[in-house]
């Protein structure tokens, strides 16, 4: 199988290779260099939706009230944060 390079280096995997590797729009493939001008490609796992619990988790600080996260989302939409 062969794949082509287009004018700005960027390579295009085949539907084929996608399916093989078991990507979809949005996901994120690995590429591992090796010697001799060979590569590796893999997909990167899928972070679940429960990974971003605790995201916004402060060391030693309570937990943000509804009320101070309302105001730090509208903060951030109008551009002051």
């Amino acid at each position: 199988m062969y794949l082509e390079v287009g004018d700005d280096g960027p390579l295009t995997l085949s539907h084929e290779v996608l399916v093989h590797l078991g990507v979809r729009p949005g996901d994120r493939v690995s590429v591992e260099l090796h010697p001799g001008g060979r590569v590796r490609l893999r997909a990167s796992p899928r972070r679940p939706v429960s990974s971003i619990f605790g995201l916004l988790q402060r060391d030693g600080e309570p937990p943000l009230t509804i009320e101070e996260i309302r105001e730090i989302t509208q903060d951030g939409w109008a551009g002051d944060r």
